[in-house]
């Protein structure tokens, strides 16, 4: 079985796809992160809420020239999936392995690192003010 997800390494090949492909990528994404965290450790349930937003923003949005922030950082799976990460998703939070969070150290298309919810509220209000000045 060819998987649309095998064909993903980007944003820029998501936005490549029709867009009545991203439901059957979506459920790809989910099989996927069940499969890493049936035998890795990780944050399941915050990752599978998120994949059908996750998609439309890569997808819309001209990312990384558009930022995502993420207020939970256990949101990003499908982020970190999408953006080039897939083929070292294995190493989800083990020592020299992905983060579990996002992280300006691994790509460009995380804006900021966090870990728990409401920091991207200050995050955000800080990029807004730099910005202006």
């Amino acid at each position: 079985m060819d998987w649309l997800l095998e064909k993903i390494n980007s944003p820029e090949d998501l936005r490549n796809l029709d867009q009545a492909e991203l439901p059957v990528l979506a459920g790809e994404i989910r099989e996927f992160i069940l499969d890493t965290l049936s035998v890795k450790p990780g944050h399941l349930g915050a990752s599978l809420g998120v994949v059908e937003i996750t998609l439309a923003l890569h997808y819309f949005y001209q990312t990384p020239e558009d930022q995502l922030i993420w207020d939970v950082g256990h949101q990003c799976y499908p982020h970190k999936i999408i953006t080039g990460r897939k083929k070292d998703f294995g190493t989800l939070r083990q020592l020299h392995g992905i983060s579990g969070f996002p992280s300006i150290k691994e790509s460009q298309f995380d804006a900021f690192g966090t870990g728990h919810s409401s920091t991207s509220i200050s995050a955000i209000t800080g990029m807004a003010i730099a910005d202006r000045l």
